[in-house]
């Protein structure tokens, strides 16, 4: 299998197949996307499934967890997860934090978006078609990461995150490098015309032929990576400092799990990212 392309690299380490991007990787920073290859989940869940909350058995989901790590690059039991509920809800991150929802039980609730500038420690974000936002200032070293389905996605979640890097650490957007990872694409994301109308209502028009499809019998194709890249470009993210993975979950059920493709039956991708020591 082959699905590499300039901007979504595809690794295989110690039988984990996982993928990074190169605006990340030229600065030298820790971080990846799982794939559903190289974990010990079984039957729907086959097999790096990387959520507790799938009904999976946990002693297999940690197991994942720490193969995934180990092929990344990062400590598992530092890692800080998010508590997703498709809102813009930020969370800052600190040493206090680590191992927050893997090996401590988490007082972090209702977050889409965290962030930080400690070291060593990872930040996880979890995925089955929405898009995983990933960012990193070098001149701050700071790391954030941000999940955007079309909730989050018309509310604007991925500006939110500068926005709360610019009051916290002082991060100016013309640093910032930012990846928008696998998702769903505009050909697989059928959603009604209430949906859609949200989107015209949140964007302005210039942006509707590139956003929405209209099939013309109520249903609209969405593009949500084109979404969140013009979210990001308005607020100041140069062209240059981004990468946008051309991979679709829901086209590659062998490779990711895709809530569209599978019906709601499957585990759990996730986005990863550290600054090192």
């Amino acid at each position: 299998m082959n699905i590499t392309n300039s901007v979504t690299h595809l690794h295989k380490r110690d039988g984990v197949w996982f993928l990074t991007f190169p605006v990340l990787e030229r600065e030298g920073i820790c971080h990846g996307f799982s794939t559903r290859i190289g974990g010990v989940s079984t039957g729907f869940f086959s097999s790096m499934n990387l959520s507790f909350h799938r009904q999976d058995d946990p002693d297999l989901v940690m197991e994942n967890h720490k193969r995934f790590a180990r092929a990344v690059g990062y400590d598992a039991d530092r890692l800080v997860f998010s508590d997703q509920v498709h809102g813009t809800d930020i969370y800052v991150v600190t040493k206090e934090d680590a191992g927050k929802g893997i090996v401590r039980d988490s007082d972090i609730r209702k977050i889409d978006g965290l962030l930080t500038n400690e070291p060593e420690i990872p930040l996880i974000t979890l995925y089955a078609d929405c898009v995983p936002l990933y960012y990193y200032d070098p001149v701050q070293r700071v790391v954030a990461l941000a999940h955007s389905g079309w909730r989050g996605t018309v509310s604007r979640i991925g500006a939110c995150m500068i926005t709360k890097m610019k009051d916290v650490y002082g991060c100016r957007p013309e640093n910032i490098l930012c990846v928008i990872g696998p998702s769903i694409c505009q050909d697989c994301y059928e959603v009604s015309g209430d949906v859609a109308e949200q989107f015209k209502q949140g964007f302005p028009e210039r942006y509707y032929s590139e956003l929405l499809r209209d099939d013309h019998n109520g249903k609209y194709h969405l593009n949500l990576q084109a979404a969140n890249r013009r979210i990001l470009l308005d607020v100041g993210i140069r062209p240059e400092h981004m990468n946008v993975a051309d991979l679709c979950t829901c086209c590659n059920p062998e490779l990711l799990f895709s809530h569209r493709a599978s019906g709601g039956r499957r585990g759990n991708l996730a986005a990863v990212i550290m600054l090192k020591g």
